[in-house]
């Protein structure tokens, strides 16, 4: 009897003085695992007399509960003493000012923005995205599109040339998107409705221009369309982009070698205070070229042009970014800077949709 109440007072004391579940958990194997000290004890019952094992099983059994109990409510204890710790530990002062993640840091280019509102309108509209590569053949980027030799956009100072390969043959860096229309005519039937936007190259560069820029075309190809069906879906572009509820558009005889009739189009403004704004005003400025897609350019892709007929448009996504959002020199979309890129940058989790608005 009085070595169990030792063994309790002893079992008991260490249970308490545990610092934490570790320790709770040493004291717990010393008394109650295979080999502790309370279930030693309880090992012995087997040999005892029926006399001596109804005097003593109660003591032992008594004692492995009371350990039992105090060990459960030290680990409770210890529990809600390390919570308590954690939650002091980790307290936030709600009176500092909110540091900024990775995920609101980061800007997305305004070219990438501009491409994703593109798409998001011409999409609205039926169209889906056509892509090509940025090195092209002579063929593709010029004859198929009805280019004469000796034309003018084919000579050194307008294009990016490449080195002759085993064949003799010079491949260029793409000086518009358009070979994407003959890869696309020639690998699919119409009706045909793509956009096509992507990087191009010319031999140019100030303010306004960059030997690298972006270009979106407009591709519709199929037996009824027409110049109307090209005005209704420009009109309905510029309004969605520059988020106006009407816009007038004029569209003047032009020429490309590739279309027939073309026309450049401009787009009613004002210029008042230095600020270009659409939908208003009396001045006029060019957004685009368009027109109706050459017989020539059908032929070349396998098309009747007597069964088949189609439209198509240009524009420069740079020189829309500029005009939208404010931006006044070209050549800083492509230095890098992250000053720059922090003002006129879009939050990533802002993504452009014609519901939730185009613009952040």
């Amino acid at each position: 009897m009085t070595d169990l109440s030792e063994l309790e007072n002893t079992l008991l004391g260490q249970v308490n003085a545990a610092g934490d579940e570790a320790a709770l958990e040493t004291v717990r194997v010393s008394a109650l695992g295979k080999k502790g000290s309370v279930s030693e004890l309880l090992k012995t019952l087997g040999a005892m007399t029926p006399e001596e094992r109804k005097e003593r099983g109660p003591l032992i059994n008594g004692l492995r509960d009371k350990v039992q109990t105090a060990i459960a409510a030290r680990k409770d204890t210890l529990g809600e003493a390390a919570l308590d710790a954690r939650l002091a530990a980790e307290r936030i002062d709600v009176t500092l000012p909110v540091q900024e993640g990775p995920e609101t840091r980061g800007r997305i280019h305004p070219i990438t923005q501009v491409i994703d509102e593109l798409t998001a309108i011409f999409a609205d509209m039926g169209f889906s995205v056509a892509e090509g590569p940025d090195i092209e053949t002579d063929y593709l980027n010029f004859t198929a599109l009805n280019f004469p030799v000796g034309h003018p956009a084919r000579e050194m100072h307008d294009t990016f040339f490449l080195a002759p390969d085993e064949k003799g043959e010079r491949k260029v860096l793409r000086t518009h998107t358009s070979p994407v229309q003959i890869r696309t005519m020639t690998s699919q039937k119409p009706p045909i409705r793509v956009i096509i936007p992507g990087r191009t190259y010319r031999h140019d560069s100030d303010q306004t221009h960059t030997p690298m820029f972006h270009q979106v075309e407009g591709l519709v190809i199929d037996k009824q369309a027409n110049i109307a069906h090209m005005k209704w879906v420009l009109e309905e572009f510029c309004k969605a982009f520059f988020e106006v509820e009407q816009v007038k558009m004029r569209f003047r005889p032009s020429f490309f070698p590739f279309t027939e009739p073309s026309a450049e189009v401009d787009i009613q403004c004002s210029r008042k205070g230095g600020e270009i704004r659409f939908g208003e005003g009396d001045d006029w400025l060019e957004i685009l070229g368009c027109g109706m897609v050459h017989p020539n350019v059908l032929r070349n892709c396998g098309l009747d042009p007597d069964e088949y007929q189609g439209f198509a448009w240009g524009m420069g996504i740079d020189r829309i970014a500029m005009l939208k959002y404010g931006m006044p020199d070209l050549r800083q979309f492509f230095e890098a800077d992250v000053r720059w890129l922090n003002h006129y940058g879009f939050r990533p989790l802002d993504i452009p949709s014609l519901v939730g608005g185009l613009t952040s």
